[in-house]
């Protein structure tokens, strides 16, 4: 089993930033792709960014692509967002992925966090 834990959500003033974090424990040795998806109050869940250990390489969602920024980092087992410009509507519950094979559906992964809540304010 994997374990993830985000951090790093609270409440910020429109247009500041935040940096999420996901640390993953437990089995991580089959973890190949990390991502984030958020769920926005009375909405429909989106993906938000994927991010694959192997060759490094991103993908963004059209809701928050070029204000927010995916990086992974090995040795830590952590996954990050850093997310700037911040917007009223990115108010959401953000939860971390992790998986072999998965992407940018959420149903792809096999393993969750809890989510950690992002409130922005005008």
């Amino acid at each position: 089993q994997v374990q993830l834990v985000e951090s790093g959500g609270g409440l910020v003033q429109a247009g500041g930033s935040l940096r999420l974090s996901c640390v993953a424990s437990g089995r991580t040795s089959g973890i190949v792709t990390m991502g984030w998806f958020r769920r926005p109050p009375g909405k429909e869940r989106e993906f938000v960014a994927a991010h694959t250990f192997t060759s490094g390489g991103s993908e963004y969602g059209e809701s928050m692509k070029g204000r927010v920024t995916i990086s992974g980092d090995n040795a830590k087992n952590t996954l990050y967002l850093q997310m700037n410009s911040l917007k009223p509507e990115d108010t959401a519950v953000y939860t971390c992925t992790a998986g072999p094979t998965a992407w940018t559906t959420w149903g792809d992964y096999d393993f969750y966090g809890q989510g950690t809540w992002v409130n922005v304010s005008s």
